[in-house]
């Protein structure tokens, strides 16, 4: 019997890997026993997939250090040298031990910092990928210093999941001083996403989560499903790990959401799950992410103020209690006034 079929599991990263089946098409030949999922837009890609996966609020590195069985990774990176770079930084962070890496733009199965075993082999046989091994480098900087390598020059740059610009070359490098982070090379600064990051507290960039280009290139499915007409009201300002967790809670009636991206990553999971959004925005979206809206969803453009600032009103407003979701936009719209455009977005 396979080894892949008793207890091995399948840390999957990323949207790309589902939206192009390759996901499907992996869990098929090599049917591990589970497939943990890491990612916001992943958990999207990954429920409308069909597979049965598990879904983790942290990083692949970090869900590999957990597991007490054999596992490995499985990636589609935006290009073979983009999946080589992100599977070299999830060994770097795992460890001595290594992993086995699955990389699916470039049909090879990668043992970082390991040997060859029978799972690698395996793996390697029952896809018809190549057997590589590869060697995780020191970072070779400074230290508060980090490198973004694998860039796409024009591609939006995120840190801790803010964009803080446009990359300008192939590796943005970027150092974290008193001040907060500061860009040294190949980044065209986004100052507002800039300043929102470094009021978001300290960021150790050895750790950080740092990315470049579209966080999901596909439109979400969007869904049947309706919330209740009367419910809790979310509020997002960031675009953290437990983001998919608290839109998706029960009970939830709608989302506000303050900032081009925010509102375009909560509007594409609001889409898929069928609840509405209240974006205040002010128009400098990155296209990190297809957008579509659940039916009831509108969107307030400031005007004479930031989309920060408009939100940090709006905040206090948001109650505890239940609330019908139109009652409560019809409130937010006569208090904001003539500070925003009010719009009501095509959905689908």
């Amino acid at each position: 019997m396979s080894p892949l079929a008793k207890d091995t599991v399948m840390v999957v990263h990323g949207a790309e890997i589902f939206d192009t089946g390759n996901a499907a098409w992996l869990f098929s030949v090599l049917a591990p026993c589970r497939i943990v999922v890491a990612g916001i837009m992943a958990r999207v890609a990954a429920e409308e997939s069909g597979l049965p996966c598990e879904f983790a609020d942290i990083p692949p590195s970090m869900v590999m250090r957990r597991l007490h069985q054999p596992c490995f990774l499985a990636n589609r990176g935006k290009s073979p040298e983009s999946g080589r770079i992100f599977g070299e930084i999830v060994a770097r962070r795992v460890g001595d031990e290594g992993i086995i890496h699955v990389e699916c733009a470039s049909g090879e199965v990668i043992c970082w910092n390991r040997y060859p075993d029978d799972l690698a082999r395996e793996i390697a046989t029952l896809t018809g990928y190549s057997l590589v091994s590869g060697v995780t480098m020191p970072e070779g900087t400074e230290p508060g210093t980090r490198v973004i390598r694998g860039c796409l020059p024009g591609e939006a740059v995120f840190v801790n999941g803010t964009v803080i610009g446009v990359a300008t070359g192939h590796e943005v490098v970027i150092r974290v001083s008193e001040k907060g982070v500061e860009p040294v090379l190949g980044l065209s600064v986004k100052v507002h996403g800039l300043e929102k990051l470094n009021k978001s507290g300290p960021i150790d960039p050895a750790t950080a989560w740092c990315k470049s280009g579209p966080i999901r290139a596909r439109e979400p499915v969007t869904t049947n499903n309706a919330p209740p007409k009367k419910g809790r009201v979310v509020f997002i300002d960031h675009c953290g790990h437990t983001l998919y967790r608290s839109v998706s809670s029960n009970g939830v009636c709608g989302i506000v959401s303050v900032g081009d991206d925010t509102t375009a990553v909560c509007a594409h999971i609001g889409a898929h799950l069928g609840v509405p959004v209240f974006g205040i925005v002010d128009g400098d979206t990155d296209g990190i992410v297809p957008v579509r809206y659940a039916p009831g969803s509108v969107i307030a453009v400031a005007t004479g103020i930031s989309d920060d600032d408009l939100g940090k009103e709006v905040a206090v407003m948001i109650p505890a209690e239940e609330v019908d979701w139109d009652d409560f936009i019809r409130m937010l719209v006569a208090r904001i006034g003539d500070r925003a455009r009010i719009c009501r977005p095509p959905h689908s």
